[in-house]
C-alpha cells in the first residue's frame, strides 16, 4: 500500500508492542491516554475545569474488485484533533457554563479518487476525507444552562450535526456513518470539520424528552481550504433553520436505553428549482428520523449487548437530486468473553436519486461488515469489509469490493 498507509500501520504497531513496555505510565493500556496521566497533573487539570486532548483517525482503504475494472489502488486519509474543553463554573465561577475549542487537521486521499471504477461514488469509503484537506477551526463555543438544566443555550461557531441530526460514527464507510440528512445536502448543510456561526436553543420537559431549535450560518466562503479560521460573515447567503425532537426512553424488559430523533429544517438561502430549471426562486428543505436502541445485555453487563440503529432522510425533490436516504446496522459490543470491549458490526445503507431528474440513475447500496478491537483503552483498530452495488446509483457502473481499516486514538 500507499506511504500513508505504511506510516499510519506502523504507528499502530509500534505503539501497540511499546504498552508493556510502558505499563502504569505513557502507554499504559488502561489509561485512556496514549501519553498517560503526566503523574497526575492532567487529572489535576481536569479537576480544574481544564480538559486538553489530542485525537488521530486514520483510515486506509484498498479496493479488491470491481465489475467493471481490474484497478486495485489503495488509499489513505486522516484527521488530527487537538481540542480543549473548559468548564467555566470552576475557572471563572460562571455556573453551568461551559466552552470548547478543537482544531483539526485533514490529510491524504480518498481511494475514490485514485480508482477509476470508483470515480462516480455517491459515499464514500473514507468518511474522514473531505471539505478541504487542510487546518480548520471546527469547533469554538460556549453553551449554559438555566432553571435547573432545562434550558439550554449553546452560540459560536459549529457543525450542524453536532447537535442535530446526531448518530453514531463507527462505521467507516460514510452513508453509514453520522447523520446522513447533511451528507447529500451538503451544498448548505456543512458538518464538521467545516464551522460556521451558529446558535442552538434546547428545552428539555423531562429527563426522556427534549426540542431544540437552531440557526446557522451558510456562508459557502468556509468550504474553502483557505479559509479554515474564517470568522468573518461576508459571503454569507442566508441560514439554515432545524427544529428537532429528542426521546431517549428505556425501553425493553431489562430498561436498556435508546435514542429517537425526529428532524426538519428550512434554508433561507435561494435555490435553483431544478424540475423547471428556474433560478433561486426556491428553498431548500429536509426530514430526518434516526432511531437507536440496545436489544439486549451480556450476561446481565448493561455495557455489552446488542444494539439496532437506522436513519431515514427525505429531500426536496425541486431542489434536490436526491430523493431519500436510509441505513439500519446491527452493532453487538463484547461477544467474547474475554474481549469485552471488542464490537463487531454490519451496517447496509440505500441512497436514492430521483428519476424524473436522471432518467439513467437508480439508487446506490452500501454495506459493511467490521470488527473494533479496543487494543488498549486509547486505541481501537476496526478492519472492516465493504461492499458497493450500482455505484453512483448507475447499474451500468456495476458493483465493488473493498477492504479497510479505521482506527482513533487520543493522546
Amino acid at each position: 500500500m500507499g506511504k500513508h498507509i505504511f506510516t499510519g500501520s506502523m504507528l499502530v504497531l509500534t505503539l501497540s508492542a511499546t504498552t508493556s513496555v510502558f505499563a502504569n505510565q505513557a502507554f499504559d493500556a488502561q489509561s485512556p491516554w496514549m501519553l498517560g496521566d503526566w503523574s497526575g497533573k492532567r487529572s489535576a487539570l481536569v479537576e480544574q475545569g481544564y480538559d486538553f486532548s489530542i485525537g488521530y483517525s486514520g483510515q486506509g482503504a484498498t479496493l479488491l474488485n470491481t465489475s467493471v475494472d481490474s484497478d486495485k489502488d489503495a488509499a489513505y486519509a486522516d484527521q488530527w484533533n487537538f481540542s480543549g474543553h473548559f468548564d467555566l463554573a470552576k475557572i471563572l465561577n460562571w455556573d453551568n457554563t461551559q466552552a470548547y475549542i478543537n482544531i483539526t487537521k485533514r490529510d491524504g486521499n480518498q481511494i475514490e479518487n485514485k480508482s477509476n471504477a470508483l470515480s462516480t461514488h455517491i459515499s464514500q469509503v473514507q468518511e474522514v476525507y473531505g471539505r478541504g484537506q487542510t487546518w480548520r477551526l471546527t469547533d469554538m463555543w460556549i453553551k449554559k444552562t438555566f432553571m435547573n438544566n432545562q434550558l439550554d443555550l449553546k452560540v459560536g461557531r459549529f457543525g450542524q450535526s453536532e447537535d442535530f441530526a446526531s448518530f453514531d460514527c463507527e462505521f467507516q464507510n460514510l452513508a453509514l456513518c453520522g447523520g446522513q440528512i447533511g451528507h447529500w445536502s451538503g451544498d448548505q448543510w456543512f458538518n464538521g470539520p467545516v464551522s460556521q456561526w451558529a446558535a442552538r436553543v434546547k428545552w428539555s420537559f423531562s429527563p426522556e424528552l427534549a426540542a431544540q431549535i437552531g440557526a446557522y450560518e451558510v456562508n459557502p466562503e468556509n468550504l474553502k481550504r483557505s479559509k479554515g479560521f474564517n470568522l468573518s460573515t461576508d459571503g454569507s447567503e442566508g441560514a439554515i433553520i432545524p427544529v428537532e425532537l429528542i426521546w431517549t426512553p428505556a425501553l425493553t424488559l431489562q430498561h436498556l436505553p435508546g435514542e429517537y430523533r425526529l428532524g426538519y429544517y428550512y434554508s433561507t438561502v435561494n435555490a435553483d428549482n431544478i424540475q423547471t430549471e428556474r433560478s433561486g426562486n426556491k428553498h431548500k428543505y429536509g426530514i430526518w428520523i434516526s432511531a437507536k436502541q440496545q436489544l439486549t445485555t451480556h450476561t446481565n453487563d448493561a455495557s455489552r449487548g446488542l444494539s439496532i440503529m437506522g436513519q431515514v432522510a427525505l429531500y426536496d425533490n425541486k431542489t434536490s437530486i436526491f430523493q431519500d436516504a436510509e441505513n439500519i446496522a446491527l452493532v453487538y459490543k463484547g461477544l467474547a468473553e474475554s474481549r469485552a470491549k471488542d464490537e463487531i458490526g454490519l451496517g447496509l445503507s440505500r441512497i436514492s436519486v430521483d428519476s424524473d431528474r436522471a432518467p439513467e440513475l437508480d439508487e446506490e447500496l452500501n454495506a459493511e461488515l467490521y470488527y473494533a478491537i479496543q487494543a488498549t483503552n486509547w486505541l481501537k483498530i476496526r478492519p472492516n469489509l465493504q461492499y458497493v452495488k450500482n455505484i453512483g446509483a448507475n447499474p451500468e457502473s456495476g458493483n465493488a469490493w473493498a477492504a479497510g481499516v479505521k482506527f482513533n486514538m487520543n493522546f
